[in-house]
């Protein structure tokens, strides 16, 4: 979107692992999140500050996320079907599985450092976004900033943000006349690969500012 609203302020654009607007099961996605925060009897229609927070609902809002940054493939490997601290199953509601302390640590740690109407409100403004409006063609969208240069990231295992969308603003940007760069990284992280391929992307994004 920078580029786009402020073409003369912008040198140069790294759009990785993004979408020019939310798929639907993105929206979906988000929608769960909310749906668990908003059920949350703490939140109190948003009204919660000065007392107990919705910190269930929004722990369950985060699990959810966390599970669209990681691919299948490595939460196979990384957790399995191991148990956690026992030897066989339990037959109870308790977190049994590895996965499930995983989910559960990482809700509750997000409880302390993220406010849950802020969390409403950032997934609500991912879904409005949309750069294809007001101008109905993402090429046109890109018409008045064909002077900035442009490098497009994607992640082969990313099912978050999957390749095409990236595609999708490569094909744009190339027919509004633009310069872009466009690499489809082959990675098993999953949506999460824009943090943890550190040396691949140390290299792209050098080698981008490098050429601005």
């Amino acid at each position: 979107a920078w580029p786009v609203m402020y073409p003369d302020r912008v040198a140069g654009a790294a759009v990785i692992a993004s979408a020019a607007r939310l798929s639907p099961q993105a929206i979906a996605w988000n929608a769960i999140g909310r749906n668990a925060i908003i059920s949350d009897p703490h939140w109190n229609e948003g009204n919660y500050y000065g007392g107990a927070p919705p910190a269930q609902g929004l722990g369950i809002a985060r699990m959810i996320g966390h599970i669209t940054y990681l691919s299948e493939a490595k939460m196979r490997q990384k957790f399995g079907r191991q148990l956690r601290n026992a030897q066989q199953l339990r037959y109870d509601f308790v977190s049994e599985f590895e996965v499930e302390s995983y989910l559960k640590y990482n809700g509750l740690k997000f409880t302390r450092r993220f406010d849950a109407n802020s969390y409403l409100y950032v997934t609500k403004a991912m879904d409005y976004f949309d750069l294809t409006q007001p101008t109905g063609s993402l090429a046109a969208s890109f018409a008045g900033s064909t002077d900035v240069k442009y490098l497009v990231v994607s992640f082969t295992s990313d099912w978050l943000y999957p390749s095409y969308h990236s595609k999708r603003l490569v094909s744009a940007l190339t027919a509004a006349g633009a310069d872009v760069t466009y690499l489809d990284v082959k990675s098993s992280w999953g949506h999460d690969a824009f943090l943890l391929e550190v040396d691949t992307m140390t290299h792209l994004l050098t080698s981008f500012l490098d050429r601005l």
